[in-house]
């Protein structure tokens, strides 16, 4: 039997290895939330998540934009070459990402290039439960959205992948 996290039981650095990756590589959200004081509604993955999430929607548009970049690209260099942290390992393997024929990877790489041209960061989607043919068929309607309206869907991307993240630390 494993013991339950609780978060507002935490020492700080316990905090920081348990939450620190809930944003992708972007622990200063997790260190926001300790530096403000822990409290036992953290201790629910929606209060955790509504917690961390009101720091992310907070931060500047700067702060906000370097955790978009702090993605990596659905099937790119990074997942080839097996650099991508761990949940963005298991995430993108839920979704078959890493069994794509040649003609679909090929497909990624052309949609991640044309999305980071236009928007300026990488496509970002909560992949868990999706399928290729969806992540590809979302990825084609987003890459011709305008840029704010994609900067926006994106950090709202971003906050789910957070809670799903919480979900499965505290499950």
């Amino acid at each position: 039997m494993t013991n339950k996290i609780i978060p507002s039981e935490l020492t700080e650095t316990e905090f920081l290895a348990t939450f620190g990756g809930v944003f992708e590589k972007s622990p200063w959200i997790a260190e926001a939330l300790c530096q403000s004081g822990m409290v036992e509604a953290y201790n629910s993955a929606d209060g955790l998540h509504n917690a961390m999430a009101g720091i992310f929607k907070a931060s500047t548009h700067e702060r906000r934009l370097n955790v978009l970049l702090a993605h990596p690209d659905l099937a790119g260099k990074l997942a080839q070459r097996g650099e991508l942290t761990p949940e963005s390992t298991n995430e993108q393997k839920s979704a078959g990402l890493d069994q794509l024929t040649p003609e679909e990877f090929l497909q990624f790489q052309d949609l991640n290039t044309a999305y980071m041209d236009k928007h300026g960061f990488p496509f970002i989607i909560a992949v868990k439960g999706l399928t290729k043919s969806e992540i590809l068929t979302q990825f084609k309607i987003r890459v011709n959205n305008s840029n704010p309206v994609e900067f926006d869907e994106a950090c709202m991307q971003v906050e789910k992948i957070a809670k799903l993240r919480i979900t499965e630390i505290l499950d």
